[in-house]
């Protein structure tokens, strides 16, 4: 059986991403697909904010991510 790779689908509330993250898609590519919803493009340079309209996960445009 292969093991699940990635995060799944909007298990957190809010996300960072930078210019190098776009275009903006949600689930994001590091998240495993088999149970996430359909591939949605999210608008994002405009206002540097952006909510998807099926998990209603926040993402936030920022100049870099900080390490954790």
């Amino acid at each position: 059986m292969a093991e699940d790779q990635g995060q799944r689908a909007s298990t957190k509330a809010s996300y960072e991403i930078t210019k190098g993250d776009l275009p903006l898609s949600c689930p994001l590519p590091s998240m495993r697909l088999w149970d996430a919803h359909p591939k949605v493009f999210l608008p994002i340079e405009k206002t540097g904010k952006a909510i998807c309209p099926y998990c209603e996960a926040e993402f936030t445009l920022v100049k870099r991510k900080e390490n954790s």
